[in-house]
C-alpha cells in the first residue's frame, strides 16, 4: 500500500496513452472504410460491425485474463495487453479490404484488457479509504486520452492520412506498455488451481448487488456506444464539411473527455462522502437529460456544448460503478469481479455500435439520441436500490484477526 500513489500516477499515464492511441483512430472508422477500403453501401452497418467485433472477443476473453491476473498479478496482464494492442494497431496499416480489417479487429479484441487490469490493480493496491478517489482519478486518464486522441487523429489524418494514424496508435500503445513496467504491485501468488469461468460466474451470481451493477454496466455501455458509428456522419449532416469531418468530429468526441477530466475526481470524492449509489443515480439522470436535449439541436456548436454538459454529469457513472464492484467483491475475487464487469461492458459495447449502425440506416440519427436518453433514465430508475448502499467500506478486525467488512 505504500506505493499506491506512485502506482496511481504511473497507471494514469499508461491508461492516458493507451486510450489516446485508441481514440486517435477508432472515431474515424466510417471514413476509413469508405475512403480507403472502398465500402460504398451499408457504411453504417460496416462501421458498427468493425467496432463491435473487437469488444465481443474482448468480452469473451476478459474472465480468462482476469483469472490469470488474480493468480499472477495485474501488472503482467498490463504488459501483455499493451504489447498486443500495439501490434494490432500497426497491423491495421496493412489491411486492404473490409474483411481483413475485421480479422485484425478480432485480434485486437483478443489482446484487450489494459483498462480492467489497471482498475483491478488500483482496487487491490490502494487503501480502502482512498479507493473512490483513486478510481475517480483513473477515470480522468481515459477521459483525457479521449480528448487528445480524436483531436490528434483529426489533425494527423489531414497530414499523414488515416493509415498513418494507425502507425501512430501502435507506437503510442507500445510506449504505454513500457511505462507500466514501473508499477510496483503487492500481489500474493495463489498456489491453488485457477478457478474456471463457470465458478467465477457462480461466485458473482451469489452476490445480487454485484449482478445488479453488472446489468447497469451493460445497459450504460450499450446506450453510450450506440452513437459511436454515427457521430462522424451526424457531424456532417448538421453543418460540418466532408473535407474537415475528421477534425470536426474529433472536437465533438473530445467534449465529453474534457468534461470528465474536470469532474471525474470530484465525483470520486463526492461518492466517498454521500455514497457511490447516489452519485451513480445523479450521473445517470444528468446523462439521460443531456442526451434528450441533443435531440433538438441542429447545428454543430450547440451540439458540441450539449455533449460537454452531458459529460459533466456522466463523469460520475463509471467511477461509481467501479467503486461499487470493488466494494461488493471480496478482496481475493476483485480481479475476476472487475474482469466480469469488463465482460458486461464489452457486451454492451458490442450491442451498442451494432444497434446504432443498423438504426442509423433505418431512422434519423436524432431519434437515436432519444433512445439513448430513455435508456439512461431507465438505468437511473433501476439504480435506486443502490442509493442506500455504496457508502465507503469500514474494515474492522474481529477477535481472531480475520478482516470483516461492514457494508
Amino acid at each position: 500500500m505504500l506505493h499506491w500513489k506512485r502506482n496511481l500516477y504511473i497507471l494514469w499515464l499508461g491508461l492516458f496513452l493507451n486510450h489516446m492511441s485508441y481514440t486517435l483512430s477508432v472515431p474515424f472508422f466510417p471514413l476509413f472504410l469508405q475512403q480507403d477500403l472502398g465500402v460504398k453501401s451499408g457504411l453504417e452497418a460496416w462501421s458498427g460491425i468493425s467496432i463491435s467485433i473487437s469488444f465481443l472477443i474482448s468480452g469473451l476473453c476478459a474472465p480468462f485474463w482476469g483469472s490469470l491476473a488474480d493468480r499472477y498479478g495485474s501488472k503482467l496482464m498490463l504488459v501483455r495487453s499493451g504489447v498486443g494492442l500495439g501490434v494490432a494497431h500497426l497491423a491495421n496499416f496493412f489491411v486492404q479490404d473490409p474483411y481483413m480489417f475485421i480479422v485484425v479487429r478480432i485480434f485486437q479484441g483478443l489482446m484487450a484488457g489494459f483498462t480492467p487490469a489497471s482498475i483491478a490493480l488500483v482496487g487491490t493496491n490502494t487503501p480502502e479509504k482512498h479507493v473512490g478517489y483513486a478510481l475517480g482519478v483513473i477515470s480522468t486518464s481515459t477521459a483525457a486520452g479521449g480528448i487528445l486522441g480524436p483531436l490528434m487523429g483529426g489533425l494527423l489524418s489531414q497530414w499523414i492520412g488515416l493509415r498513418g494514424c494507425f502507425i501512430a496508435s501502435g507506437i503510442i500503445t507500445l510506449i504505454s506498455a513500457l511505462i507500466v513496467l514501473g508499477v510496483k504491485e503487492v500481489h500474493e501468488r495463489k498456489s491453488d488451481a485457477r478457478s474456471s469461468i463457470r465458478q467465477d460466474l457462480k461466485t458473482a451470481a451469489a452476490n445480487p448487488r454485484l449482478l445488479q451493477v453488472y446489468g447497469l454496466i451493460m445497459l450504460v455501455s450499450t446506450s453510450v456506444l450506440i452513437i459511436e458509428p454515427l457521430l462522424t456522419i451526424y457531424v456532417v449532416q448538421i453543418g460540418g464539411s466532408i473535407e474537415k469531418a475528421t477534425l470536426s468530429s474529433g472536437i465533438v468526441f473530445s467534449a465529453i473527455g474534457i468534461a470528465t477530466v474536470i469532474m471525474g475526481p470530484w465525483w470520486g470524492k463526492i461518492g466517498g462522502g454521500i455514497g457511490y449509489g447516489k452519485t451513480l443515480f445523479i450521473g445517470l439522470v444528468g446523462g439521460g437529460i443531456g442526451n434528450l436535449l441533443q435531440l433538438v439541436t441542429q447545428s454543430l456548436v450547440p451540439f458540441g456544448f450539449l455533449r460537454f454538459g452531458y459529460g459533466l454529469f456522466f463523469a460520475a457513472v463509471y467511477p461509481a460503478l467501479n467503486a461499487l464492484i470493488i466494494q461488493y467483491a471480496d478482496r481475493d475475487f476483485r480481479g475476476r469481479a472487475v474482469s466480469l464487469s469488463q465482460s458486461a461492458s464489452q457486451f454492451g459495447i458490442v450491442v451498442g455500435p451494432l444497434l446504432g449502425g443498423f438504426l442509423g440506416g433505418w431512422i434519423d440519427i436524432p431519434y437515436v439520441f432519444l433512445l439513448t436518453g430513455i435508456a439512461l433514465l431507465g438505468a437511473a430508475w433501476g439504480s435506486r436500490t443502490l442509493m442506500t448502499a455504496g457508502k465507503p467500506v469500514v474494515t474492522i478486525m474481529n477477535q481472531t484477526g480475520e478482516q470483516t467488512a461492514n457494508k
